[in-house]
């Protein structure tokens, strides 16, 4: 800044002698105020060159602070508005890379087409013993390890894909691009991705509190625990001292409770509302409410006849679903590295509409059909499920985490037509209670104690116990809320 003045001085010297010196001398001064201006360009280059030099240098020390340090807690507004900026600036890896390993021990009891009783499971008729991925393996077993690429693709865009393996399959997990300067608060993601609904719904099973989805997840979308699609996504913050979030998606809807339909627009929509605020310098707190709709297409489903003969339905109709979702956080003086507890709480609500087709699973000829002529059965299809969880995280030392998690669902009312007849329907109430105790080394490594008590299904109480490992290697972007 000391230039400044100096080179301002030498201009106006210099255009005083300029009205009383001849041509000659004033190109001696031209050619001075020429050479004053390339010096003082390059000493302003240098200077910025240091300025892009220490900056680096700051940002390798936070990263580094980052890993043996856990973040500050922040209101839900601040958490999203700085993983915004930590987007931003992350392309310093360009791309990021990071690998999550996970893998589990397991003792339960060995139970033949394990489900939830009162539910159609989302696997589809398909039944066999360890159909369900996971859900029934005993003893070690890893479970997806995750690679994650990611990184901006310029100051207008960034991208990630999340490539998820186990054993000899792989499979595209997440796919997108997502907006950074559209500005107004405004954001837009394509491709593939985890829906926005709910709270859980966005998190990847590395950063859930327990080793499994709750029964609620399981039921509405799967033993994936979430609802993901192929689509895109368009979120509004809207510029106030709350956090006030809104967002729309439209996509192929191809996921259950939806089906694949290979047609042109959207099968699957949904729409959320998410709003947030501190209580003071220790507490904040975010509630949300959400809808999605599918459309479903020959779903197919596991039904047993009244005879005991193995039956096939096939379910044309459209399935909505109901979120409500709350979180409150506390850590003493908003700094949750000591000491910090969460509690979390979702409701789920669906119904579904449309025809149920039964038929023959074993080509017997005879199940659902009272004629045993061969012929299929296809009546109206009506049902209104729920289910809810609720859970506490408290976190009593750096280290050390523990936690406890209730939930129900309600198989509910059901309406099979025709088919009511034929079919044997259970009408439930699974609840599962569990337990687990942590240990962090950081934030990224983990090992987990649970125990539960699994009455998921009609006269069966499994008590289970897991050892779960969770470990990430390379760069990875701070958690939302």
């Amino acid at each position: 800044m000391l230039h400044k003045p100096f080179a301002l001085a030498a201009l106006l010297a210099a255009s005083c002698a300029a009205q009383a010196a001849g041509d000659a001398d004033l190109a001696a001064i031209r050619s001075q105020i020429d050479e004053m201006k390339k010096s003082y360009e390059q000493r302003i280059a240098a200077l910025e060159q240091k300025l892009v030099q220490a900056e680096s240098k700051s940002e390798s020390k936070s990263e580094s602070q980052a890993k043996t340090n856990p973040p500050v807690a922040a209101s839900p507004a601040n958490e999203n508005r700085a993983q915004a900026q930590s987007t931003a600036t992350a392309s310093s890896f360009n791309p990021e890379v990071s690998l999550i390993l996970q893998g589990q021990y397991k003792n339960m009891k060995d139970v033949p087409e394990r489900g939830i009783s009162g539910f159609v499971p989302a696997s589809g008729h398909d039944h066999g013993d360890g159909t369900i991925e996971s859900i029934n393996k005993r003893g070690f077993s890893v479970d997806h390890t995750e690679l994650v690429f990611s990184a901006n693709v310029d100051p207008n865009w960034r991208g990630q894909a999340i490539i998820a393996v186990l054993d000899d399959a792989a499979e595209v997990e997440e796919a997108w691009f997502q907006s950074l300067g559209l500005g107004q608060g405004i954001g837009l993601k394509g491709g593939r991705f985890r829906s926005g609904i709910g709270y859980l719904n966005e998190q990847h099973p590395h950063m859930w509190d327990f080793a499994d989805a709750p029964l609620a997840y399981q039921a509405m979308f799967g033993t994936h625990g979430s609802y993901a699609q192929d689509g895109v996504q368009l979120k509004w913050l809207a510029p106030t001292p709350m956090f006030l979030e809104f967002g729309a998606e439209f996509g192929r809807g191809a996921n259950f409770p939806g089906s694949d339909r290979n047609k042109n627009g959207s099968g699957g929509g949904a729409v959320f509302a998410h709003l947030g605020d501190d209580v003071g310098v220790s507490n904040n707190w975010r509630v949300g409410l959400s809808y999605l709709k599918t459309s479903a297409r020959e779903r197919e489903a596991h039904f047993e006849d009244v005879n005991g003969t193995e039956a096939q339905g096939a379910f044309n109709g459209d399935s909505t679903t109901w979120l409500a979702d709350f979180v409150w956080k506390w850590a003493p003086n908003g700094n949750p590295s000591h000491q910090n507890f969460k509690f979390q709480t979702e409701y789920f609500s669906r119904e579904e509409k449309g025809s149920l087709t039964c038929m023959d699973e074993e080509s017997v000829g005879n199940a659902c059909n009272p004629n045993n002529d061969g012929s299929s059965v296809t009546s109206k299809y009506k049902t209104r499920q729920s289910g809810w969880y609720a859970q506490g995280v408290f976190r009593f030392t750096p280290n050390w985490r523990a936690g406890l998690r209730y939930e129900q669902l309600d198989s509910g009312t059901r309406d099979f037509g025709e088919n009511a007849n034929n079919l044997v329907v259970d009408s439930y109430r699974p609840k599962k209670a569990t337990a687990m105790i942590d240990y962090n080394w950081s934030e990224f490594s983990r090992v987990r104690l649970q125990l539960a008590q699994d009455k998921s299904m009609i006269g069966i109480t499994d008590n289970q116990l897991t050892v779960q490992y969770i470990m990430s290697l390379g760069a990875h972007g701070a958690h939302k809320f």
